[in-house]
């Protein structure tokens, strides 16, 4: 089974890698220790820029790459020409929806899996890629995963792929900033506040420890933020569909979603824009990307 903790793993591991880039950069040329003497506010403003812009440089690096790595990793089949009827259908539909939301008709995909579970992605609106797995096909009924590509359309139509590269890199910047702030300070502790003549040295291994360390665990609580925003987003989404396909159909669907067996999840950069990412309640629901069917089937519910 497929399993993610984080919304967007591929992101974290951008953004880890160029956290290890940047400290052996600076551990060679000591860019740190040159700007050190500058003083505490100066020095500060320097990790802000280089936090702002390593920050977002993670987040857009995986919006960048997330049609191709969708495709590669799920295996996606781009549907070219309608080979059979099914094909027919599933391109019918996913037009006339994004044509009734106002966006360019989205590449369509099949992925070979039992699993039952369909998801959007890419970096601009009207250049998106709507997939849905083969479990998911042989499932559920025409209503049902009519509603489910409305879903992924609305994702879509709403932005959410953008929006949640933008909030991402707003908490990478937030995670690099302060992990090195933590790390410059602790690091200052241990030194012991030797004086200008040591200034220079200050920045050993310690610094470099404790900013990784830092950087994990603020990673950590950033990524409940995004998890719960990627919990509203669904709300949303479901709404969207609801728009698309009709609101019982939209409830239907995540009936058959709720009747059959869990569904399982998505890759991490992918979970937040599938129909059922990952699915928790309780304590469970602060880390995962979707809330639970329950709750969601209560929201169409409750539409008027």
């Amino acid at each position: 089974m497929k399993r993610t903790l984080l919304l967007m793993a591929t992101n974290f591991a951008v953004v880890v890698v160029l956290g290890i880039v940047w400290n052996i950069l600076d551990s060679v040329f000591g860019i740190s220790q040159a700007l050190h003497g500058m003083g505490l506010p100066a020095e500060f403003g320097y990790i802000a820029l280089m936090s702002l812009v390593m920050g977002f440089a993670g987040a857009f690096i995986s919006l960048w790459m997330s049609k191709s790595s969708a495709k590669r990793s799920m295996g996606v089949r781009v549907i070219e020409q309608p080979a059979n009827q099914e094909e027919r259908w599933l391109m019918n539909v996913v037009a006339r929806q994004a044509e009734k939301a106002g966006i360019d008709m989205p590449e369509v995909g099949i992925f070979e899996s039992p699993e039952v579970n369909a998801f959007a992605t890419g970096a601009r609106r009207n250049d998106a890629l709507v997939a849905v797995s083969r479990g998911l096909l042989n499932t559920m009924t025409a209503d049902e995963a009519e509603a489910v590509m409305g879903h992924e359309i609305a994702h879509v139509a709403n932005g959410d792929m953008v929006t949640q590269t933008l909030l991402q890199g707003v908490m990478n910047t937030f995670v690099f900033f302060f992990s090195r702030v933590i790390a410059t300070l602790v690091n200052s502790l241990l030194s012991g506040n030797r004086g200008e003549g040591n200034r220079g040295n200050s920045y050993g291994m310690v610094y470099y420890i404790v900013s990784m360390i830092a950087q994990v665990a603020l990673g950590f609580l950033a990524n409940m933020v995004v998890m719960w925003f990627s919990r509203y987003r669904e709300f949303q989404a479901d709404k969207g569909g609801a728009d698309l396909a009709g609101r019982q159909k939209m409830i239907d669907a995540l009936k058959a979603l709720q009747r059959g067996s869990q569904p399982h999840d998505l890759p991490g950069s992918l979970a937040a824009f599938g129909i059922a990412g990952g699915i928790g309640s309780g304590l469970k629901e602060l880390f995962t990307t979707h809330p639970p069917l329950e709750k969601r089937i209560a929201a169409l519910e409750a539409m008027r």
